[in-house]
């Protein structure tokens, strides 16, 4: 989803942008979903401690909430929730993957107040169906998206690139484009069921051939009248950092940092509050809405307060001597937590990859602990740099090997960067 420009500046932190699971329980089971969305998560909100959490956030002064699953739209008070947040001031959109929105729900969310909905469309439809581990899926991507548009909703789409799926863009966006006024672009992340299957993921000199192409199609996007943005875990500060960033032409905006905790809150559907909808449940959660407002969450714990007072001196590796240091801070912290086990170091970074290049070198991720096996999870990998030219051990392997279950070794070679 993308994320429009919020004029906070003079109104401190405050969560303008929240992202709201509404249930774990979803009608896919994708092979990269990082929450691992299937079955609904044990003592999910009810309707009315929902709408109690959608009372909270409108007295802090929240202005957009999208709602998520699994999908959303699966919880029994889904179309209550839409209609109280509309009803108290705040955009309301829909992240999801499309299978059950027909004429008829998307006419229901457009009266019950939803602003928007954003399909998740990973790549053309072999690539798409394989992904999200269902035959027939990317049909239904497509059937969403119409009914949303005839009902009058803003339409959007998102999608996760990665080495099963890269070579889809250019085409994936002549099928959007006459569908679509916004197109949200990022990179599938080792977390959840993506960690299982490493295979699957970018390199980071993957980047030196994407980065450029999504700029290249963001450009071809303003002439037909679709906005591309990337999402907060592709970019940093390489030739097209303004071009990726900025929504008008001319404008020379770019990446300032991670917002989780700042402007942005995540919510688990059973109460769970952290910064970020995609930070790792295990080291982010702040406390639980069943026990604790929203506000003293917000304002009290320090889980959420981790990029607040952020500076160089909190980097690390790499990052910690980077010239863009002190205005990137090491870009989108869970990225950064899923590859290496903590923020403030990540090598998905276009300028990095490039910096690496000049010396005819590049940084190779090597998977080294598995993940357990838990929602908003992660293993861990190791940094190998080695020359450019180095045989790519992955480039041969078939696009339908890319999503199954990777066997990760026990033990690699050390780390020659970090």
């Amino acid at each position: 989803m993308t994320r429009r420009r919020l004029n906070v500046a003079d109104r401190g932190f405050f969560p303008a942008y929240v992202v709201w699971e509404l249930t774990l329980k979803c009608d896919h089971a994708c092979l990269h979903c990082g929450s691992r969305a299937s079955a609904a998560r044990p003592d999910e909100l009810g309707t009315e401690e929902a709408l109690g959490v959608a009372k909270q956030l409108i007295a802090m002064g929240t202005t957009d909430v999208v709602l998520i699953g699994g999908e959303a739209y699966l919880h029994e008070g889904f179309l209550e929730i839409v209609e109280a947040l509309a009803k108290g001031g705040v955009r309301v959109g829909l992240t999801t993957g499309g299978r059950g929105v027909d004429e008829a729900l998307a006419q229901q969310m457009k009266d019950r107040g939803l602003h928007q909905i954003s399909v998740s469309v990973d790549g053309l439809e072999p690539a798409h169906d394989r992904m999200r581990n269902q035959r027939g899926s990317f049909a239904g991507t497509q059937r969403a998206l119409a009914a949303a548009k005839k009902a009058g909703l803003v339409t959007m789409a998102n999608t996760n690139f990665n080495r099963s799926n890269m070579m889809d863009l250019e085409a994936l966006f002549e099928v959007l484009a006459p569908q679509i006024s916004t197109w949200q672009i990022q990179i599938t992340t080792p977390l959840g069921r993506a960690a299982d299957r490493t295979d699957m993921l970018l390199q980071p000199w993957d980047l030196l051939d994407l980065v450029p192409r999504v700029a290249a199609v963001k450009e071809l996007g303003r002439t037909r009248g679709v906005t591309i943005m990337p999402g907060n875990n592709l970019g940093y500060f390489g030739p097209e950092e303004a071009l990726l960033r900025s929504q008008r032409k001319g404008d020379r905006d770019h990446w300032s940092g991670c917002q989780a905790g700042r402007y942005v809150m995540g919510i688990e559907s059973d109460g769970a509050v952290k910064g970020c909808p995609s930070l790792q449940t295990s080291h982010y959660v702040g406390g639980n809405t069943k026990s604790a407002s929203v506000k003293s969450i917000w304002e009290q714990t320090p889980e959420l307060a981790f990029t607040r007072a952020r500076t160089r001196e909190d980097l690390w590796g790499y990052c910690k001597t980077c010239v863009f240091g002190d205005v990137c801070l090491g870009g989108c912290s869970f990225t950064a937590h899923s590859v290496l086990g903590r923020p403030g170091n990540n090598p998905y970074c276009h300028f990095r990859a490039r910096e690496h290049h000049k010396q005819g070198l590049r940084e190779r991720l090597v998977p080294k602990d598995a993940a357990p096996g838990l929602p908003f999870d992660n293993g861990l990998f190791e940094i190998v740099v080695e020359p450019f030219e180095t045989a790519d051990p992955g480039a041969d392997k078939p696009l339908e090997s890319l999503v199954q279950i990777s066997r990760r070794p026990t033990r690699m070679v050390p780390s020659s960067s970090v």
